[in-house]
């Protein structure tokens, strides 16, 4: 039988616990597997490893494209490049979608952002209450985001957004030894490529310093009542990462911890996309799921109610001005990944092998000279440059995309099931597959832009 106190308190409506604050802290042009979490013996990244054993890590979280604008603009409107208007890099997305920002002050929440949150000065477009320190490599944007976190004082919910620049380049110089540093899969071994390597490793360090004195400042204020979340924009910028729809650049880090709410100690196969990070932030909000989205919610995962999310991804690459002019598209399932090249006409190229400025066009120098004697090399260095019309890989015997089974006869009916499931989204979207910026033939001689 109910005491007096417990059947009036019976009566009464259960009490709402406060929206929680909301931290994301977004790393640049950093890969999936540059990290101690997804298995790197060269990366240690023990802030992230803490945030890990707090939460949920995912295995397959994928950007909607691996540049950093388009990439940025999926996940602040919630719609893939070719609906939110923003396909090549350095451009935005039209200003009449709402944004993430407009969402979340509806549902009282103060919004900021410090750093590379949208793409550098394009963040005054994005309706932030607060934002500040987004040009390239802004050394003040993380020591702004902290005394922000100090400094406030409102009752309101904060959605508070910071983007690291780090790992983008340029590269630290100065680095750790690395006696055994492994290399991707598909790289040229020359001391060039391991010294840019081992760059690239200083620039991931910087980027995990950087997220443990976010995470540090952001629980001395809100405690346990704070939903954390890390990812990246896409893959390094390395050959066959960041501009390509290989998993190198289109799968990137998710962890999530909310404490008293998402399990610690967890990790997940369940397929997310950048574009499903709106609805799931409104969700996670208190906020009914947009209407008219391509993304959507996870939060059922996040909340230990559902292991699985989407059976398929599709993933887009324009270009970035004149140095990448390679359209591409593609659908991966948990078991396939088909690309479809939509100009094999033209050569595939880069900031990589053909900005002379940068290191990156230093080590590409090296794997050129070396595949004028080593086949292997040659054959590498002719992949990067020249495509197929049409990719097929398959994930489960080949994740690293090695092996291009589109030709082979065995699979014929998966490349005509996932290139019809192509065809449908390119449709549903109204891709015009635009080509921006200036072609390079697939023959000419690729000189470097400056």
């Amino acid at each position: 039988m109910l005491s007096r106190r417990a059947f009036l308190a019976a009566l009464l409506p259960p009490a709402q616990s406060p929206p929680p604050n909301l931290v994301i802290f977004l790393s640049d042009d950093h890969g999936l597997l540059d990290s101690s979490v997804y298995g790197s013996p060269d990366a240690p990244t023990p802030n992230m490893q803490r945030l890990a054993r707090q939460g949920i890590v995912f295995t397959h979280a994928f950007v909607a494209s691996p540049s950093c604008a388009p990439s940025r603009a999926a996940l602040l409107t919630g719609l893939y490049p070719a609906r939110n208007g923003a396909e090549a890099n350095h451009t935005k997305p039209r200003p009449e979608i709402r944004k993430l920002p407009s969402y979340l002050k509806e549902l009282g929440y103060e919004t900021a952002a410090f750093g590379k949150v949208s793409h550098y000065r394009y963040t005054a477009d994005y309706g932030f209450d607060t934002f500040g320190h987004d040009t390239i490599h802004d050394p003040q944007a993380i020591p702004a985001a902290l005394d922000f976190l100090a400094k406030r004082n409102s009752p309101k919910p904060l959605a508070l957004f910071v983007g690291s620049n780090w790992p983008h380049v340029p590269w630290p110089t100065q680095h750790p030894d690395y006696p055994n540093l492994t290399l991707p899969p598909k790289s040229v071994p020359t001391p060039e490529t391991r010294e840019a390597r081992a760059q690239y490793l200083a620039a991931v360090a910087n980027m995990d310093a950087e997220l443990g004195q976010v995470y540090d400042a952001a629980r001395a204020r809100f405690g346990d009542n704070m939903v954390f979340l890390l990812t990246s924009d896409h893959g390094a910028q390395w050959p066959f990462g960041k501009w390509n729809l290989y998993d190198t650049g289109i799968r990137t880090p998710l962890i999530v911890s909310w404490p008293g709410v998402i399990r610690p100690h967890q990790r997940t196969a369940a397929m997310v996309q950048w574009i499903d990070l709106l609805p799931t932030l409104i969700d996670l909000a208190g906020g009914p799921p947009p209407q008219g989205l391509d993304g959507l919610s996870f939060a059922p995962v996040l909340r230990g109610r559902a292991r699985h999310h989407r059976s398929e991804i599709f993933t887009t690459h324009s270009g970035d001005g004149d140095w990448n002019v390679f359209p591409i598209r593609a659908v991966r399932t948990p078991e396939w990944k088909y690309i479809r090249n939509l100009h094999p006409e033209l050569q595939h190229s880069t900031h990589t092998n053909r900005d002379s400025n940068k290191a990156a066009y230093r080590y590409w120098q090296s794997w050129e000279r070396e595949a004028q004697t080593n086949p292997q090399a040659r054959a590498l260095v002719e992949a990067f440059k020249r495509r197929p019309a049409e990719e097929l890989y398959d994930l489960r015997n080949d994740p690293h995309e090695l092996v291009n089974l589109a030709a082979n006869p065995r699979h014929a009916r998966t490349l005509a099931r996932l290139r019809a499931r192509l065809d449908g989204w390119l449709k549903q979207t109204g891709d015009t597959q635009n080509l921006y910026g200036k072609p390079l033939p697939r023959d000419a001689e690729a000189h470097p832009l400056r």
